[in-house]
């Protein structure tokens, strides 16, 4: 199986400014999701995607080769993340002459997923689905606790009778630590299509997606709890 690891790091985060590099102890955040591409793909199987001259100086600091500059038109915040993560696979195939089966998308907002994760998420795919993302089981549940708005009034957003939390059916949430996208069904479909997805479960702590000042204070707690 031919791998292409994705590592996107976009600059100009408005929540947490210059968030992808800021030091979570001690290391760039970006650091955490390069120290796991190293450990599981050759450097030349590497994309780093930024467009952003200061967290490219970063990332070949930490031993990245950067084969690129991202689009002004792919740094925007109406940009989506298919056509990001196109640009890279359609880059990288030119560069190195050959075709990936996939591509092992990791966001460094995610520095708490683990080597071994990675790797299990990768052994779980295959050829004959569209994408193996990692997830964790949601807080909030639509047969119980989570409504919508008709005329005026809230109500259920799926239909149940259920009274207690624990009877309902379990519903997952995708964490945004680990994708590993089919290429050919990337090409042909985008991501919120895809039918055939594979969920790999993650725990709580691992999961944490830092996106707030409030998520960035939690890290530190979880990091100085767990010396």
């Amino acid at each position: 199986m031919n791998f292409l690891v994705v590592i996107t790091a976009r600059g100009g985060s408005k929540g947490i400014p210059k968030k992808n590099i800021k030091l979570l102890d001690g290391k760039p955040l970006i650091q955490y999701s390069i120290a796991i591409a190293k450990a599981i793909a050759d450097k030349k199987d590497i994309c780093f995607s930024s467009d952003s001259d200061e967290i490219i100086s970063v990332a070949s600091d930490l031993g990245l080769d950067i084969t690129f500059k991202r689009p002004d038109e792919l740094a925007t915040d109406s940009a989506n993340s298919q056509d990001v993560i196109l640009h890279a696979l359609e880059h990288y195939e030119k560069l190195n002459n050959t075709s990936y089966d996939a591509i092992v998308l990791l966001q460094p907002t995610s520095p708490f997923r683990t080597l071994k994760q990675v790797r299990e998420c990768m052994e779980l795919y295959d050829n004959t689905i569209d994408m193996v993302v990692s997830a964790k089981l949601a807080s909030a549940n639509p047969y119980y606790n989570l409504y919508e708005e008709d005329n005026g009034f809230l109500k259920p957003s799926k239909e149940g009778n259920f009274t207690r939390r624990q009877d309902c059916p379990d519903v997952w949430e995708f964490n945004g630590a680990i994708y590993v996208i089919n290429s050919k069904a990337l090409r042909a479909q985008k991501m919120k299509a895809f039918s055939k997805v594979k969920k790999y479960i993650m725990s709580e702590e691992t999961s944490l997606d830092i996106d707030t000042p409030l998520d960035w204070k939690i890290a530190e707690f979880h990091l100085q709890d767990s010396k």
